[in-house]
């Protein structure tokens, strides 16, 4: 069995929020965590960001699929990580479950497949 090349990136970058997940679930609050929470709803954006990311990165890898309406297929792959590890915050001591992060996981999966969707910033597909 092979892994389609394109699929490392957002492998590797799903590792990286995983791994930030981990932190945040064992409660080790470390520099990025203190740092991020100076920043006017820096929390927020970060969800945004990280998860549009994500959602960009695995749309590229699988090369755009979409499916009923034009939805693409990573975008709601990553949607439904996301509602997922956000509920899962009731059920650990050191988390919240927080509608406002949840809500900008959506709005930056949203902006970040837009992004190609709107052909805004990217002409044609990428290779």
């Amino acid at each position: 069995m092979t892994i389609d090349r394109k699929l490392l990136l957002p492998f590797g970058f799903f590792l990286f929020i995983a791994y930030i997940i981990f932190l945040a679930d064992t409660a080790d609050h470390n520099f990025a965590f203190r740092l991020i929470g100076h920043i006017p709803y820096g929390d927020k954006i970060m969800h945004a960001l990280l998860y549009g990311v994500m959602a960009l990165l695995l749309n590229y890898g699988l090369g755009f699929k979409t499916i009923k309406f034009h939805i693409q297929l990573g975008s709601i792959i990553i949607l439904t990580f996301a509602t997922l590890e956000e509920m899962s915050q009731y059920y650990i001591p050191s988390r919240t479950f927080d509608l406002g992060d949840l809500l900008a996981d959506v709005v930056g999966i949203f902006l970040f497949s837009f992004i190609y969707s709107s052909r805004f910033f990217l002409k044609k597909k990428l290779q």
